[in-house]
Parts: structure tokens; sequence; C-alpha cells
């Protein structure tokens, strides 16, 4: 039985600030159930450590002259062990894993994400003692991006894999801070994890990794071009061989308006009108008024350029103006939430809005709107128009990254072979969405043939059984 580690900074439930959390709570559990023997490693959290019973200590060894300690417990609703990293930099800090309570990151970031790349290291090439080793070590994003580069310090290394789940995050810090942690001097080299006069952790994946992989076909090839590859096309386009694109999956457990416990009214394909309960539902708890006359639009995420909120707010009046109601959920850049805020007060009765994470209520959302808008900038996978999909809630997508893999545009001839599921738009321009949401909110009154678009999204599958198979063939690709 192959044994693998997967090493994360967070995972849902027990930490989630991104898609990064639910790939992670949900993959490493696919692959045990398919056959592996698999550990995830995550940070011990304040929180985490508070919230479980006891865990039990499995290893205490010193990493680069610092002591730790591996707890294990098991990723709640799963049977999957999961190493905790327990050391004061996670374990004695409440709050967000990245950013201190003024948004900023924490100032010690470098040292709190070297250590957990240092354990994932010490765990995979054996210098951490433990009985247990892996054959393949399995990191993901900046965070862990150190761990591959430290494998390649020792004689007896696993295989090695890593994922990118945003390029847009490096993990960048000064000359100052690269010595002062104490890398190897040939690390700072341009090919290695040196960058534009910076250290940047996720170059220890992207030189250093047997295999990379990002989160869809579409992204793998972005990356490799400019403006996608962020300055690193480069290096990129060299390893092109090594770069493999993996849609990423849902969990369908969890993302089923079936059994979702979240919903006040459970639907599927054949019940799809129980839909419109949940809408009426959410109006009035949000304080919409009662309309079966309009569509009503959903976004959650994150309030960022990325998403596409440059295109959004000039146009917030306009579309509230065209008989549709709008739903926000999420947090973000500041200014993009005080104009979010004037617009949802000046409009009560047609745009609610709640600046927080509430994963409740993102069930609920998805399960009420009749649109999903997810006009993303750039976009690795997108999981959100995933779980549209499958609570038969159209997708409004740019034509980019794992939208452009996913979502197919509403046509005269995609609707005849079937295989529309939304709408597509290409230009990240505010006047392309607009005429995008116009012919959906015009399609919407044509019942029958919204319905169908409906039955055509919740008959894709995008679960993680399909997309596992894939990494599974990878961990025994010739290293």
């Amino acid at each position: 039985m192959a044994r693998l580690l997967f090493a994360a900074s967070e995972a849902y439930p027990l930490i989630k600030t991104g898609g990064l959390a639910d790939v992670a709570g949900s993959l490493p559990e696919v692959l045990r159930k398919q056959g592996m023997d698999v550990r995830l490693l995550l940070p011990g959290y304040q929180h985490i450590l508070d919230s479980l019973e006891p865990p039990t200590r499995i290893a205490e060894f010193e990493v680069a002259g610092t002591l730790v300690r591996v707890v294990a417990t098991r990723l709640p609703g799963t049977e999957l062990e999961t190493w905790l990293l327990e050391h004061p930099l996670f374990s004695q800090r409440p709050g967000n894993p990245y950013h201190d309570p003024a948004g900023h990151p924490w100032p010690d970031n470098a040292d709190r994400f070297l250590l957990l790349s240092r354990v994932a290291a010490a765990i995979a090439t054996g210098e951490a003692g433990l009985e247990w080793r892996p054959d393949v070590l399995h990191c993901n994003d900046w965070h862990t991006g150190p761990a591959i580069a430290l494998t390649h310090l020792c004689e007896q290394r696993p295989r090695t894999v890593f994922t990118v789940h945003s390029l847009a995050h490096m993990g960048l810090f000064d000359r100052a801070t690269f010595d002062r942690l104490g890398l190897p001097e040939h690390f700072w080299q341009d090919n290695a994890l040196e960058y534009y006069e910076q250290c940047s952790f996720i170059k220890g994946g992207l030189v250093y990794a047997d295999y990379i992989t990002t989160v869809s076909p579409t992204y793998a090839g972005e990356i490799c071009e400019s403006p996608g590859g962020m300055g690193l096309e480069g290096l990129l386009g060299q390893r092109r061989e090594r770069l493999v694109g993996i849609l990423n999956g849902i969990d369908n457990g969890v993302w089923n308006p079936a059994i979702d416990p979240y919903l006040e009214y459970r639907y599927g394909p054949e019940t799809l009108a129980a839909k419109a309960l949940n809408k009426s539902a959410l109006q009035d708890a949000l304080g919409l008024a009662p309309r079966d006359d309009c569509p009503l639009v959903g976004i959650v995420g994150r309030l960022v350029e990325q998403k596409g909120l440059e295109l959004i707010l000039p146009l917030l009046n306009e579309i509230l103006a065209s008989s549709v109601q709008l739903v926000v959920l999420g947090t973000g850049d500041r200014s993009y939430e005080r104009q979010l805020k004037a617009v949802a007060e000046a409009n009560p009765e047609n745009m609610a809005l709640v600046l927080a994470y509430d994963e409740s209520l993102a069930h609920r959302i998805e399960a009420s709107a009749d649109i999903f808008l997810m006009p993303s900038l750039f976009e690795p996978c997108g999981l959100n128009q995933l779980y549209s999909l499958r609570y038969g809630t159209l997708p409004l997508v740019r034509e980019v990254g794992g939208l452009a893999d996913t979502v197919v545009d509403y046509s005269d001839q995609t609707l005849a072979d079937g295989t529309a599921t939304g709408f597509v738009f290409q230009r990240p321009e505010a006047g392309e969405l607009l005429a995008c949401l116009s012919r959906a909110t015009s399609l919407w009154y044509d019942k029958d043939t919204w319905r169908q678009l409906q039955l055509n999204a919740m008959s894709q599958d995008f679960s993680w059984q399909k997309s596992a198979q894939h990494y599974m063939q990878l961990y025994s690709s010739p290293a």
C-alpha cells in the first residue's frame, strides 16, 4: 500500500480561508478510500487544538534547533489520520492563520511556514525518526513549497508532487529574512528560491518537485505564459513536461441539495420545484422583497480584485434597476466592502450583503439563487461554480482557468446537444459582463429552457473520485 504525506496550511472543517481547505479536506480522504495509506499534516492552530479531544502525541523531535511535537487526530467526519504540528508559532495565536486583525500578514509568517515545511521534509525523509515514512510527499501552495526543496538535501527522499492552487500568492520575503532563516546559500539562485531579489517559498515546489500540478487544465497553460505566469512563466515553461492540470473535485456528500442539512427544503433533479421554496425562505431571512417575478443572483467568495469586483461594482445600480435581486456573502478588500454596503443600504428590498464567512449561508445561497455570478479576472479552478452546477444554479463566469473548463455557454447549439450549463463571457470588461447577465436574465423567463439547463448542470460529475484517479496515476509515474 503506497504511503502519502499530504501537507497543507488549512483543511476543512478544521480551518478554512479558501479553496485550498476544501481540497485538503476532501482529496486525502478520497485517496485513503481508494487504497492509499495517507497522513494529512497541518499546523496545530490554537483553535483546532482547543476544539479537539486531547490528541495523541506521536512524535517529538528537533528541526533546525527547534523542538516540535506532532499529535494525531482524525479529520472530523472522516477516518483520515491527521497530524498536527504543535508549536507556539501556531498553537499560541488565535485568529486568522495568515493575517493579523488589521488584515496584514503576520510578521513571522516566514518562520511559521518554514517550520511547517521543515517538519514535512523531516517526516518525508525519515529524519523525524517516525516508523511511518511516505513514498510520496504532496505539498500545496507557498506555505509548504520549501518542504520540497528541503528534501533534496537528503540522500533518501520520496517522490514529490506540488500543487499550485493560486500563483498569485508566492510567499515572498526579503534577503535578510532568507539569511535569518538559515536556508542553504545555494537556494539563493534564480534556479532555486530567488525571485527578483526576494525569496519565494512557492519556488521551492516549482523548481524541485518531481511533478507540478495545477487545479485545472486551462490554468496549467495560462501560467506558462505572461501575464498568467506572473514572472514565473519562463520557469514553468521549462518544466511544462512535468506540469499537469487536474481539475479540482467537490465532495458530493457535503454539496448535495438532496441531503444538505443547511437547507430548509431539499431537492433534486426530480423535485426542482423545491428550489423556489429555498429562494423564498432566503428572501425572508435576509429582508429582501418576497419576489418570484425576477431572478436572484448570488455571489459567494472573497471580495477581492481577482473575483471581478472591478467589473461588478460599476454595474450594481444598473443591475438592480433591471428587475434583479442580488445577495452577496464574503469578506475582503475594505474598499469593496464599503462600496457594496452603500449600494445594499440604498436598495434594501433587492440587495442583501453579509460581510462574513458563513458556511451555512453559503449553502443556502447556492440552493436559492437562480444565477451564480463569478466574473473572475483569473481563476485557477474555482469551486463555487461547481457547487452551483450541483444545485441547479446556473453559473455566469468569465472564460478563464477552471471556469473555462467547467461551464459550457448557452447557445442554440449547446442547448440542442445537451451540453449547455451556464453563461460565459470572454474579455474582462464591464460591458461584456452586463451583456452576458442580460442574456441570462432574459432566458430565466423561458421556464422550459431554463429547467433544461438546470438539469444539464445537475448531471455533471465533478466528484473527487474522478480527480483522485489522476493523482494516483501521477504518484506512480516515474520520478
